[in-house]
């Protein structure tokens, strides 16, 4: 199994939104490394859910439903989605700020790579985070 971390602005697709919707096709990437990270993710993947730009923080954990495929919102052949489903939302969020103050969280894709909106989550950051959100 492997491990993501996938943005969103609370604005526009918020993690409760997605508890009530039970799955959701993550459309939208146009950043060829995103996309890349899309192709990558498997059914059963654990994913990171993080609100950017209001609360920065990891607020839930989710698994893949579905693999990539075409991204139906462009005929554009290049651009991929997958499907997500709710897995829990956390007790406790970890904020960008706990994480860069964090001796290995610092190092996350999150913080080195902070425009990129899908990244892959190393399995020992997993394991910090999960421990720090109570949830697990």
């Amino acid at each position: 199994m492997n491990y993501w971390l996938v943005k969103s602005e609370p604005s526009t697709y918020h993690f409760d939104q997605l508890v009530k919707d039970k799955n959701v096709v993550w459309d939208g990437v146009r950043n060829y490394a995103a996309r890349n990270n899309l192709r990558e993710m498997k059914k059963g993947d654990r994913v990171l859910f993080y609100h950017s730009n209001e609360g920065k923080e990891i607020v839930g954990l989710c698994k893949v439903s579905k693999e990539s495929y075409q991204d139906p919102t462009t005929t554009d052949t290049n651009w991929l989605v997958v499907e997500l489903a709710p897995v829990k939302k956390f007790k406790k969020t970890i904020t960008l700020e706990a994480i860069k103050a964090h001796k290995i969280l610092s190092k996350m894709e999150l913080v080195r790579l902070s425009r990129l909106s899908v990244v892959p989550v190393k399995p020992e950051e997993f394991d910090i985070i999960a421990a720090l959100s109570d949830s697990f």
